[in-house]
């Protein structure tokens, strides 16, 4: 699996204090190949019976111990005002939306997004103008429009699915090719700042679960904020 055995170990380190805080009894597994079996299913998508086999443990016991080490990686992804500290006055950041896509069915309403065709969830990212996230949303239905998504504070750089957010966000502007050239500057100029807000997304998905997901949408929220402390860690994928 090509992740540093040093992300194993910092995962490893943080399932232990888990277990020492609950007292946890023996485990067929010990922390560091509990952190493996998960973030081969984060990097790999494998599926839990395949892990279970592969970790010689039953399908059950692979369930358990992802959702554990989930809830344990996703306590340590940074809260928005916690993300948003440091940054100084002026500064801008870039907001944008993907849609993780889900196995449902037609009758899934709430789920389907017109505008990506597919069922899925959305997540919103803060990033810095270099693309590095700072911070991702809870993920809501994929029918949900990216202003009712977002939650924007500050000097905020997005695309038209946000118009009307407010005085600090800034948009495009629609029409541009009937404007005066001062205007198609200005959209050029900000589709040349906010490109570097797809390299967060593109650092998220390189974890393939994140490219089809199978589990409840319950625990997508939880696997994104999971992901995002992989990815504070300082290994972007």
């Amino acid at each position: 699996m090509d992740v540093p055995d040093e992300l194993v170990e910092h995962a490893s380190r943080l399932i232990y204090a888990r277990r020492c805080e609950c007292r946890s009894r023996w485990r067929k597994l010990g922390c560091f190949r509990q952190a493996l079996l998960v973030l081969v299913h984060l990097r790999k998508n494998e599926t839990l019976p395949a892990l279970a086999a592969g970790f010689g443990v039953s399908t059950a016991t692979a369930w358990r111990y992802v959702d554990e080490t989930l809830d344990v990686l996703a306590a340590w992804a940074p809260g928005l005002h916690e993300a948003l500290t440091g940054l100084g006055e002026g500064d801008h950041v870039i907001v944008d939306g993907t849609l993780i896509p889900i196995d449902r069915i037609a009758a899934d309403e709430p789920y389907y997004s017109v505008k990506h065709r597919k069922h899925g969830m959305n997540v919103q990212v803060t990033a810095r103008p270099d693309g590095t996230p700072l911070w991702f949303s809870r993920a809501t239905p994929g029918r949900t429009h990216d202003l009712t998504a977002v939650c924007a504070r500050g000097i905020v750089l997005a695309d038209r699915a946000y118009q009307g957010a407010g005085a600090t966000v800034r948009t495009p502007y629609y029409h541009h090719r009937e404007q005066p050239e001062h205007y198609q500057q200005f959209n050029r100029d900000h589709a040349r700042l906010r490109a570097p807000g797809e390299r967060a997304f593109a650092q998220l998905k390189s974890w393939r679960l994140l490219c089809r997901v199978r589990c409840s949408t319950r625990r997508i929220g939880t696997t994104v904020q999971a992901v995002h402390t992989l990815l504070t860690c300082g290994y972007s994928g």
